[in-house]
């Protein structure tokens, strides 16, 4: 099966990959350390579950649900994070009457360590995404949006740095071109940089300055565009990038049952994936570092 194995379950699918050419056999000489990464996007202010009468989505997601198993995962494994890759805000009444306030004092309450901003987290305007800051106990990272002259300057960074367990991760945002997609009025002077070229910057930053282990993307992208071939996104990133181990995207709510596996511009494999949207699905990834920091990974999707 070469450098690749996938496993199907019983209504889960999980996926294998090797990174650096190392399979699971070279962690038999002691126990590997593993990081777990749990992920979601385009929740789009679903805080309650969908009822028994909606179709193909009924009894599924809400927040109360989601906090049980992220819970439950992090009993298994302490050393597991939560992110988010944007539209946080947007889809319904809880944001129109709250403006987001719900959504980030839930999050906090969840524990999410890091998230980046997608283009719906501008509907209240940057001020009004600036206003709920303070219920947001958790990182902002944001890379290719110059927030310089607004009022997110210094709150979002283009990349923070995690320890778990002696394994150093980056993680680093990437947004969608907001210039029309987003009225002007809304986003302001925040400025939109190309996303390939910041990424293949931050991913050197992280991987060979700051000497991280693992390398995340959070992007808002999309996941891949048939029809506008030329646009970027998620797969086309991977391609044309290195250093990069995962990236868990947005904004195009694809829903992927495993990861999907690309090959990067110096032929290594890079992670992608997209849990659909709603809060529907829960992404889990965990990494696997044996004592001289090579991993593999396996993940599959979870349903709420």
């Amino acid at each position: 099966m070469k450098r690749r194995v996938f496993i199907k379950q019983t209504a889960i699918s999980t996926a294998l990959a090797t990174f650096g050419g190392v399979g699971l056999s070279s962690f038999s000489a002691g126990k590997p350390k593993k990081i777990t990464i749990l992920h979601t996007n385009d929740v789009h202010s679903h805080i309650d579950p969908f009822g028994p009468e909606d179709g193909r989505n009924a009894n599924k997601g809400g927040v109360a649900r989601r906090a049980t198993i992220i819970e439950k995962i992090r009993q298994e494994n302490p050393n597991t994070l939560l992110l988010d890759a944007g539209d946080i805000f947007q889809g319904t009444p809880y944001f129109n009457f709250y403006g987001g306030e719900l959504e980030f004092k839930l999050m906090s309450m969840l524990k999410y360590d890091v998230v980046t901003i997608g283009n719906h987290d501008f509907d209240n305007g940057i001020e009004g995404l600036y206003a709920q800051l303070p219920h947001a106990k958790f990182k902002f990272v944001s890379a290719n949006y110059d927030f310089i002259n607004t009022v997110m300057d210094t709150f979002v960074k283009p990349y923070e740095i995690l320890i778990k367990d002696g394994i150093k991760i980056g993680i680093f945002g990437l947004g969608i071109e907001l210039e029309g997609l987003v009225n002007k009025d809304l986003f302001k002077e925040t400025k939109y940089l190309n996303p390939i070229e910041i990424a293949q910057d931050m991913s050197r930053i992280l991987k060979k300055e700051e000497k991280c282990d693992l390398v995340i993307c959070l992007s808002h992208l999309g996941y891949n565009y048939k029809n506008e071939p030329n646009k970027v996104n998620d797969l086309s990133l991977a391609k044309a990038t290195e250093d990069i181990d995962l990236i868990i995207g947005g904004h195009t709510h694809t829903f992927l049952k495993k990861p999907t596996i690309v090959k990067n511009r110096d032929d290594k494999n890079v992670l992608v994936n997209q849990v659909g949207c709603y809060g529907l699905y829960l992404g889990r990834i965990d990494f696997y570092f044996d004592s001289q920091k090579n991993k593999t990974s396996e993940g599959h999707t979870i349903i709420v």
